[in-house]
């Protein structure tokens, strides 16, 4: 059984979280822009450190090739004091590899100079402000393994940190080794590092927001055609009249923008719909016109017909049989008509809109009076009734009301076998009235169950119209029910069906007392088969 619709209010439309939507076109376009921007900008700053850390590089290399050349061309000066001297080969004042004449030379200050004769490091030290400071033992194999190319080199002298080195044989075979520190390079690099990786990720953040306001801007008639389709999208166009429909702003239809395409585009597809929607109406509102005048000229002629019919049945004896038979098939084929143009006269009244009588109704009153008569009307069933204690009431059209449960109590008497138990039941809600007929029969079709209410919807033979059935009765409840502010459904199985029709509760005055006895007094009568 499905829910109660007057539970379920219909949801009302919500403008979508645009940025919060990943899939939505104002992300994606941020998103690549986003993209974009980084990886330029961090190719461009990649390039900047990596350029400006060759050209220092290049720059503390001829700085380091003069050092090597003042090292090997400077007159000697003197020899380093004794305590840094070490065992080695002994040296003259001749020889230009001596440490103590080389150091003697103008040399920055953590200038490196390095002795290897024969494989082995003579003398190493570093210029420091109070002189030379002889290097530990333990980067003599960084020395020594050095190529002696004269190439530039830079390696890593552990506590000192990185050098660029550079290694020379001499003409007497001695190996002098100079090096310069990395220091200033790699400070400047790492500054450069971060001051662009602060200055992108600031003039990232500018651009996010610049290019989220200018999308916002270019995107704003997109916005705008979207609230007009939702506007659209929440008009009852499937039925009655349709009044004009919401357009998009000449503003945003300028064609030469594209969002301005679609705005024109979305406002051409606006008027085809509403020239659509008008000649639907002007057709619906045409053959309404027709059936009410066919229908309310049609019952004269009827009425005649069954006014003849009746009268030759007073001088039945003198009729001959055949003839009898003749009048009793006009007459009763005059009656199914005449219910068939009343039908459709109905139909097309609540088609109109016409509004319906609404006063106070005691439906607990109705239900027991019209399953009275169905309990007279098919005694080959068996009724049976559920109402509560008190009394349930309604607003609407008394007899309109009544031709509903009529209808529905009909149509389970019509098609279902003798034998067949149809329940009635009243249930009071917070939010309206459910009034249930229930039935044990062998049930509807599926594939009749979508177009159940519609009109002239006929299941299977067994519907024949030998059954009296003009197939507009179920229409007449469900147009009928919508015209009160309620619904109609149906659920079906073999062996149940229940057809559930939701009325809005009573507002105002109350139904005046009944004077059909009470539910309970009833309910045993009804029962028996």
């Amino acid at each position: 059984m499905s829910s109660n619709p007057l539970a379920d209010p219909a949801k009302r439309a919500r403008a979508p979280r645009r940025w919060a939507n990943p899939r939505s076109l104002r992300v994606r376009i941020l998103a690549v822009f986003v993209g974009v921007f980084a990886l330029m900008f961090l190719l461009v700053g990649a390039v900047t450190v990596v350029m400006l850390h060759d050209f220092q590089v290049q720059q503390l290399d001829d700085q380091l090739s003069s050092a090597n050349q003042r090292f090997r061309e400077k007159p000697p000066e003197g020899r380093l004091p004794d305590p840094m001297a070490r065992p080695g080969p002994p040296t003259s004042e001749e020889d230009p590899t001596d440490l103590g004449r080389l150091f003697s030379a103008v040399q920055a200050p953590n200038t490196l100079a390095a002795q290897i004769i024969d494989g082995g490091v003579t003398d190493a030290a570093i210029l420091e402000g109070t002189g030379p400071r002889r290097l530990p033992t333990s980067l003599e194999t960084v020395l020594v393994q050095l190529p002696a190319d004269g190439r530039m080199y830079t390696r890593d002298l552990d506590d000192l940190g990185t050098y660029r080195l550079v290694a020379n044989r001499l003409r007497s075979g001695e190996i002098l080794v100079t090096g310069l520190p990395m220091a200033g390079v790699e400070a400047a690099r790492y500054r450069l590092i971060g001051v662009t990786t602060t200055v992108g990720i600031a003039a990232l953040l500018i651009a996010i927001l610049a290019v989220a306001g200018m999308i916002r801007v270019a995107l704003a008639p997109l916005t705008r055609v979207a609230a007009t389709a939702r506007r659209v999208s929440t008009l009852p166009l499937h039925e009655g009249e349709v009044g004009p429909l919401a357009r998009v702003p000449k503003a945003d239809t300028d064609p030469r923008s594209e969002a301005g395409q679609v705005g024109a585009a979305f406002n051409r597809m606006l008027g085809h719909i509403g020239s659509a929607l008008a000649a639907r109406q002007a057709s619906e509102t045409r053959l309404r016109q027709f059936v009410a005048d066919a229908s309310h000229e049609l019952r004269t002629p009827l009425a005649a017909i069954r006014g003849y019919a009746e009268l030759a049945h007073r001088h039945r004896r003198s009729t001959p049989p055949p003839v009898g038979d003749a009048l009793d098939r006009v007459e009763a084929a005059a009656c199914r008509m005449t219910t068939l143009v009343e039908d459709l006269l109905l139909l097309a009244r609540l088609d109109a809109k016409r509004p319906l009588a609404s006063e106070p109704v005691d439906l607990s009153a109705m239900v027991i009076e019209a399953v009275t008569d169905a309990h007279v009307a098919g005694p080959g069933h068996r009724w049976l009734l559920d109402l509560p204690e008190e009394s349930v009431g309604t607003a609407g059209d008394p007899a309109r009301l009544h031709q509903v449960l009529a209808n529905l109590l009909a149509n389970a008497r019509t098609h279902t076998p003798s034998g067949t138990t149809v329940t009635v039941s009243l249930a009071a809600g917070a939010d309206g009235v459910a009034l249930r007929v229930m039935d044990d029969g062998p049930g509807i079709p599926p594939h009749l169950i979508p177009r159940l209410f519609e009109r002239f919807a006929r299941g299977d033979f067994s519907r024949s119209r030998t059954t009296g059935s003009t197939g507009l009765g179920l229409a007449i409840v469900d147009a009928v029910v919508r015209a009160h502010g309620g619904s109609v459904d149906v659920t079906s199985v073999p062996g149940k069906t229940v057809f559930v029709v939701w009325l809005p509760l009573a507002t105002g005055a109350q139904p005046a007392p009944s004077q059909h006895p009470h539910p309970h007094q009833v309910r045993g009568t009804l029962s028996s088969t």
